[in-house]
């Protein structure tokens, strides 16, 4: 597993500016930390990776935002508010775990279950990058991130 320290919120987002950029067609990430661990400010530096111009907000009460404009659709998911893989289900989101874009998922061990316990997605996604967010002060993030799944 990669680590490493994110010393304010735009260190945050230059890194998921630079994972945007490299990002491929069919990617999932998904995004676990606590309230106000910099989870959306990493999507809004990704987002801009992609060459989306459009303003990034956490979908929390849409569940989903859907972003295009750039080199790649970006599909944002919010699961705070659904609380059982059940509920999500129910929800009718599968259809993004084998995006033509990518899709970012925050909460996203409520889907799966915590990193690290062998939980995959069960569409037939393959693969997610699970990405830890830690909070160290106020300003600075410990993110983790590793590849799991084929």
């Amino acid at each position: 597993m990669a680590t490493c320290i994110s010393h304010s919120p735009a260190e945050t987002e230059a890194l998921g500016e630079t994972w945007g950029r490299s990002a491929q067609a069919g990617q999932v990430i998904g995004l676990s930390g606590d309230l106000g661990a910099g989870k959306t400010q990493f999507v809004k530096g990704f987002a801009r990776g992609l060459g989306i111009m459009t303003r990034v907000q956490s979908p929390t009460f849409a569940l989903v935002n859907e972003y295009s404009g750039g080199r790649l659709p970006l599909y944002h998911l919010d699961l705070y508010r659904l609380e059982t893989s059940a509920q999500i289900s129910s929800a009718g989101l599968d259809e993004y775990l084998s995006p033509d874009g990518v899709t970012i998922i925050e909460w996203a061990e409520r889907w799966f279950g915590e990193r690290g316990s062998g939980a995959a997605p069960k569409s037939g996604q393959a693969q997610v990058r699970w990405v830890q967010f830690e909070t160290i002060t106020e300003t600075e993030r410990r993110i983790s991130y590793e590849d799991t799944g084929a």
